[in-house]
């Protein structure tokens, strides 16, 4: 029998639950395709044992993912494609994570019953950031949840009764154009701009339930600058799009915050829309609030995108280029 070469591995796992392993692999197999593709193994599945041969580290990472994601099978998780995916990209940046704690914190049921939980590690401490603290900054690229999570979570606490009131706010500003200029009245001009916050809230809460919480003036979605001169108690305000804010409008938010109230900023430090004499909000606002005890910043990457796999690498390739021309 001829030995292995060194930086060759093989092990073997075997799964005692059937029908979980059908689960795990996916129908046609899909999912070992994908494990293949992500890591350089191979796997060879004969009845309820699989062998994974390949690179030293890759055979590493693979075992650590097929358990993991079978123990969530077991406990009830439904695994999909793309949980394979965040999974793989989860153990790959820190093979001592335990999934099932990252996967398992629901954060909210949406209207169609799927589980919104956190899919990357900081998705995780995201989350648990908004929990514990009254203020949070979530920076990183589109496509990384930072939104949609803090949606999620504003939903759960209205439900909860922990808030009477969810306030969803952007600057009406993107890609350099002006209010003044498209047609239409007031509310016609803003409404392309809030599209975004009706968009993942009607995907977690059903239409008629959303929109009667709407009219009621429990969620209210609005213009940054609808939050001029106001002093909102008890509730869940999240800012998106922060990186287009003004310094000033910046202040102004951040000092309407009221008695258990809670305030999310979202944004992409490196896609603002401002005129070039003007300075981020969000920019400047790191650099002052970073110290202070309360308010916390979580930091997003390609890593964490959980939008189509070429996002990722979109992502990647643009972060390449801006550090090229820095360097240049």
């Amino acid at each position: 029998m001829k030995s292995q070469p060194e930086d060759i591995s093989v092990k073997k796992i075997s799964f005692a639950d059937n029908t979980a392993i059908k689960v795990l692999f996916g129908e046609h197999d899909i999912n070992i395709k994908l494990i293949e593709r992500l890591e350089k193994v191979k796997l060879y599945v004969k009845g309820n044992e699989v062998s994974i041969s390949g690179d030293v580290i890759g055979v590493d990472i693979v075992e650590k993912l097929l358990i993991q994601l079978y123990s969530l099978i077991k406990k009830g998780y439904p695994i999909y494609h793309t949980d394979v995916d965040y999974a793989h990209r989860i153990l790959s940046e820190n093979g001592s994570t335990n999934i099932e704690e990252i996967f398992l914190d629901t954060v909210f049921i949406s209207s169609n019953k799927r589980n919104i939980t956190p899919k990357s590690i900081a998705q995780k401490l995201y989350i648990e950031s908004m929990r514990n603290c009254d203020m949070v900054f979530g920076i990183g690229p589109a496509g990384t949840g930072k939104t949609y999570l803090a949606m999620a979570l504003a939903v759960a606490f209205l439900l909860e009764k922990k808030v009477h009131r969810i306030v969803l706010t952007r600057p009406a500003l993107e890609a350099g154009e002006k209010l003044g200029f498209l047609p239409g009245d007031l509310s016609e001009k803003v409404n392309p701009y809030l599209r975004p916050l009706y968009d993942a809230l009607y995907d977690m809460v059903d239409f008629d339930r959303a929109s009667a919480l709407i009219n009621k003036g429990v969620i209210e979605v609005a213009p940054l600058a609808f939050m001029r001169g106001r002093t909102l108690n008890d509730s869940f305000i999240i800012l998106d799009e922060a990186q287009n804010t003004t310094s000033e409008q910046m202040k102004m938010f951040l000092t309407r915050l009221g008695f258990g109230s809670k305030a999310v900023i979202t944004g992409d430090v490196t896609q603002t829309d401002l005129p070039h004499d003007k300075i981020s909000g969000l920019i400047e606002v790191e650099k002052i609030l970073k110290k202070t005890e309360g308010i916390k910043f979580v930091y997003f990457s390609e890593v964490d995108v959980v939008r189509h796999s070429l996002v990722q690498d979109i992502i990647r390739a643009y972060n390449h280029l801006d550090r090229s021309k820095g360097g240049s």
